[in-house]
């Protein structure tokens, strides 16, 4: 059977949306990182467009390929690290408030795992401006679930380059 072109592919996991509420859903893995990025308005407004234009991700290391130059609702992205690991992923939300900004992705069918993450770029009452990121995520394949200690240590390996990206 051939496989489908990512834009109708479907999301692998019924909590779509989940990331942007707490406690995250059971059943799967949680990860929850913050870092500060510095102070003011510039800092959000530089690290809110790095992160809108799917350059934290590039600056992470990841080779991107997305259906929009943005993050948008429904945008559709596939991320590459390496020669193995390719996760097609869609944008399920996306927040532009004046002091908050960013988008949640969830995995579509080919993903090594199920789940969603989300990125955030908040700029703090005391000035502060934090990237936070949450995700739930779990295996969706045999080779995921044999392989878990290892995806899970490359997910964490992965978040770190994120929060050093920006």
């Amino acid at each position: 059977m051939p496989r489908l072109p990512l834009p109708q592919r479907s999301l692998t996991y019924p909590e779509v949306g989940a990331t942007a509420r707490r406690p995250l859903p059971p059943g799967y893995e949680h990860l929850e990182a913050q870092a500060v990025l510095g102070r003011g308005e510039r800092v959000f407004r530089d690290a809110s467009e790095r992160l809108s234009t799917w350059q934290l991700h590039r600056g992470a290391g990841l080779r991107v390929r997305a259906s929009t130059p943005r993050a948008e609702q429904g945008s559709v992205v596939l991320l590459q690290w390496g020669r193995l690991f390719r996760a097609p992923c869609r944008v399920v939300e996306v927040e532009l408030g004046l002091r908050l900004v960013g988008f949640a992705y969830g995995t579509l069918q080919g993903h090594p795992e199920r789940g969603e993450e989300r990125f955030a770029i908040e700029w703090r009452d005391d000035d502060a401006v934090l990237l936070t990121i949450a995700a739930f995520s779990r295996p969706a394949t045999w080779w995921a679930r044999l392989g878990a200690p290892v995806s899970r240590l490359v997910q964490r390996h992965l978040t770190g380059r994120y929060l050093r990206a920006l």
